[in-house]
């Protein structure tokens, strides 16, 4: 492939060097960096399938590990429909999805850690008790499972009471835990629970429609496909989440049932907001980070892997300190407002600095204009053009080369003028890439894909419709709540939202805006980002537009040296 290659670009979904990623791979599958210890002996007190009763009579069943003292603690308890039981045991098997997704950076824990849960060994030798529950339909809890739903929300309110009132107990509870054990935090601090005097939601998401399930309004078909089969399996399911993804294109009063409101959270957060999991958790947790209302919240960045960050020694003392501080009323300092970390490729940190807005407010937004023979000029165009690819089988590619070393630090959008011709719709994807001559420079991604985009975006064309009371510069926010579909010959502008990042481009480096209808990644599990998956349009020609008139641009987030 020519260097960072403009116009037209057969299949952009295929980047170089995957025959290699994809033998690295293999090691990986096969021996996991994963290292698994048995606790020490008596070192701890564990209370298995203790009965908590519900407000409504419905038993949940918890798992307590305790210091060996016996003395109050304070308690982090976690919620989840993933079995409180499922942990590696003595027997020390690697959960399968270690295995599946590759790790970036070694991952050490007990043999006692449920899957994206906290340690109980080091927790507890830290002076902490931790509780694992069974949600509602899951494991050995009673009732029937409804994810994401309000009822979780009240029976997680009721554990956290229940924690606080034991003689094990110091009376505080805090809420830790990643993905689904950080999503299962929100609702329940929304309510208030007397007792929750902290949350940790560790990459989290905070809509469910825009975030994953339906992003930009495409149907997500892969991670949704394999979560939603577990949970069919693993639980007694009120609905079938894959199935109601289907009967739901569009955000109705269903997926709005689903969110949160983040704006009543008041007590102590700190959220984990990578730049690594766009498709999952990244967006909402930095929605989290924005609209809580706590005075007191803070966000931990980085661009590494979701599971190796969250069991390290760096993320771990952060962490303790911080519940520390708001559940022991200990004196340490309070987090950074944001850990800002900057990465400029995959593995290189080139800052981790303290910030204290997100975005950051010295912020310069900086519009990249679509122009003749692929390029992004930093002046708007003067004269009209247009590109035409085919959306199955190529894309559209724009380029900018940094003439000096450039941070762009933020969420990005695109604003694009779209004609579609063999269809009434066409679903967008976007890439912003970046580029050292010839080479391909990959980022860490969601599911522990290593040649992830600096950042990417989804948005179905016929669901454009702004809201224009939410919508600010870089992060473009749908209504996605009626359908407007292309007629022929129609040219329509298009915002779309890219994903946040920070990310160093080197003076002579080039950013590369890639626009194609279908999911920029193939659908090989070793080369490509297993297990993402976006449902694609039947074959169309689609045009992209611009001139004076229709100022199509990528717009970036630069942020001079503080």
């Amino acid at each position: 492939m020519a260097a960072a290659q403009a116009g037209t670009v057969p299949r952009p979904w295929r980047l170089p060097g995957g025959t290699r990623y994809g033998l690295g791979r293999l090691k990986g599958i096969l021996r996991p960096a994963v290292t698994l210890h048995e606790p020490p002996a008596g070192s701890m007190l564990v209370d298995r399938d203790v009965e908590v009763s519900m407000r409504d009579g419905t038993i949940l069943r918890v798992n307590v590990h305790r210091p060996a003292d016996g003395q109050p603690a304070p308690v982090l308890l976690s919620a989840h429909p993933y079995g409180k039981d499922r942990v590696p045991g003595r027997r020390a098997r690697i959960p399968l999805q270690y295995r599946l997704m590759r790790l970036p950076g070694p991952i050490r824990h007990s043999t006692l850690t449920g899957w994206e849960a906290p340690d109980p060994a080091w927790w507890v030798a830290h002076g902490y008790v931790v509780v694992n529950a069974d949600v509602r339909g899951a494991g050995r809890s009673e009732g029937v499972c409804e994810p994401f739903s309000e009822q979780e929300a009240q029976d997680v309110y009721d554990l956290v009471e229940w924690a606080a009132a034991q003689p094990w107990s110091s009376g505080a509870v805090g809420l830790l835990g990643v993905s689904y054990l950080a999503i299962s935090q929100y609702r329940p601090a929304a309510l208030r629970p007397p007792a929750l005097q902290a949350i940790c939601p560790w990459e989290g998401l905070t809509d469910p429609y825009r975030d994953l399930m339906r992003p930009g309004g495409l149907l997500e078909d892969g991670f949704v496909r394999l979560w939603g089969a577990g949970i069919r399996r693993r639980t007694r399911a009120a609905i079938d989440v894959r199935a109601a993804q289907r009967q739901h294109p569009l955000r109705d009063t269903w997926w709005q049932s689903l969110t949160p409101d983040l704006g009543d959270i008041e007590v102590p957060m700190l959220v984990c907001a990578s730049f690594s999991d766009n498709n999952v958790h990244s967006r909402g947790s930095f929605r989290a980070f924005q609209q809580a209302g706590s005075a007191q919240r803070f966000a931990y960045t980085h661009r590494g892997g979701k599971w190796s960050v969250f069991y390290s020694e760096g993320a771990l003392a952060v962490q303790l300190a911080f519940f520390d501080r708001y559940l022991r009323a200990a004196d340490v300092p309070a987090p950074p407002r944001i850990r800002l970390e900057v990465r400029e490729d995959r593995d290189r940190v080139v800052a981790v600095r303290e910030e204290h807005e997100w975005p950051l407010a010295r912020t310069e937004w900086r519009p990249l204009y679509l122009s003749a023979d692929g390029h992004l000029a930093e002046a708007p165009p003067t004269q009209p053009g247009s590109i035409v690819f085919d959306t199955r089988r190529a894309g559209a590619a724009f380029v900018f080369t940094t003439p000096r070393d450039t941070e762009l630090t933020g969420p990005m959008a695109a604003r694009l003028w779209v004609q579609v011709d063999g269809d009434d719709d066409v679903e967008l994807c976007l890439g912003m890439e970046k580029w050292r001559g010839r080479r391909y420079v990959g980022f860490e991604g969601s599911y522990g894909w290593g040649r992830d985009r600096v950042a990417t975006g989804w948005q179905k064309a016929s669901l454009r419709e702004l809201d224009e009371s939410r919508s600010t510069p870089g992060e473009p926010v749908h209504t996605f709540t009626h359908r407007q579909p292309l007629t022929p010959g129609e040219v329509v502008p298009v915002d779309i939202a890219l994903g946040p990042s920070a990310t160093l481009f080197r003076g002579g480096e080039s950013l590369r805006l890639v626009v194609a209808g279908r999911w920029l990644s193939t659908r090989n599990p070793l080369t490509g980002q297993f297990p993402a998956h976006y449902r694609s349009r039947p074959a169309a020609r689609c045009t992209l537009h611009w001139g004076p008139d229709r100022p199509a641009h990528l717009l970036v987030p630069y942020v001079p040296a503080p």
